[in-house]
């Protein structure tokens, strides 16, 4: 799913070999066009390589800084597990979306959730009303972002 992520953002934003490399440089770390292209390769090609969760949250984080600029003071850790949850808040983050932004852009997919939802998947994990994002809501708002950031010619 991690790979599937990369190749959705990737289309979306029509981003070629050497944005990509400078998406992962603005969160310092290299990555070569061989790594690039390997890990967006279809997942029967024999050079397939599996992205991991630590290398998409340097890519997000470096989306980041892509969209709204470094910040002041050490850059973020990249986490080692990511959850749909986490990819979710990144990606907000990074488009610099409000809920009701978000909520247009599910809805460009189809589907429909209310504001009281949305929220649920930006709680921390220990709060009460926290939900656990599902792959369906994460893969419906890629395809909203799509939708959005690259309409049809």
């Amino acid at each position: 799913m991690k790979n599937d992520i990369l190749r959705r953002i990737r289309y979306a934003f029509d981003f070629d070999d050497s944005k990509m490399i400078t998406i992962f440089a603005l969160a310092d770390h290299q990555v070569t066009r061989a790594q690039v292209s390997d890990w967006l390769k279809k997942d029967d090609d024999p050079a397939f390589q599996e992205f991991s969760d630590q290398m998409l949250a340097i890519f997000l984080n470096g989306f980041i800084v892509a969209k709204r600029g470094k910040k002041e003071g050490p850059a973020p850790v990249p986490e080692k597990h990511l959850t749909n949850n986490v990819i979710f808040m990144k990606l907000k983050i990074a488009l610099n979306l409000k809920a009701e932004d978000v909520l247009a852009i599910m809805a460009l997919s189809d589907l429909q959730i209310s504001k009281h939802e949305l929220s649920a998947f930006f709680r921390k994990p220990g709060h009460k009303h926290y939900r656990e994002c599902k792959e369906q809501i994460l893969r419906n708002f890629l395809k909203g972002v799509q939708l959005k950031y690259r309409p049809a010619p």
